[in-house]
């Protein structure tokens, strides 16, 4: 898994109350590819793959909340990605257990993404 240096840092400076579960959204969507990259971006960490994939939205504080950027173009047919907008779609953790539940969606969606990077 190739965790970059700089998000660590923003994590352990950021001081979020869900810094552990954004950790294991984190390791989840790393761990699909080692393809998959994360940088600051937005103030925020961000996934890439052959493009923005998802950035946090850190100001969330009650649930970690994923924005795919592209994601009304993401086949997903676990109802994991929420939201009307004309590109962007979140996907929102409540907990540990909530992660856990909907991991195989998230790295549906993750592999997804990808599929569609690649044609």
């Amino acid at each position: 898994m190739p965790f970059n240096s700089k998000v660590d840092q923003f994590l352990s400076e950021k001081d979020h109350p869900l810094t552990a579960e954004i950790k294991k959204v984190r390791e989840i969507i790393l761990a699909v590819s080692n393809d998959i990259t994360e940088d600051i971006k937005w103030s925020s960490p961000t996934f890439i793959y052959k493009g923005n994939m998802a950035s946090y939205f850190m100001n969330a504080k009650k649930h970690v909340s994923l924005m795919f950027h592209k994601g009304a173009f993401i086949k997903d047919d676990s109802g994991l990605l929420e939201g009307d907008g004309k590109e962007g779609r979140v996907a929102k953790f409540y907990g540990m257990d909530d992660i856990e539940s909907k991991k195989a969606s998230l790295e549906l969606v993750v592999k997804e993404w990808m599929r569609m990077q690649d044609n």
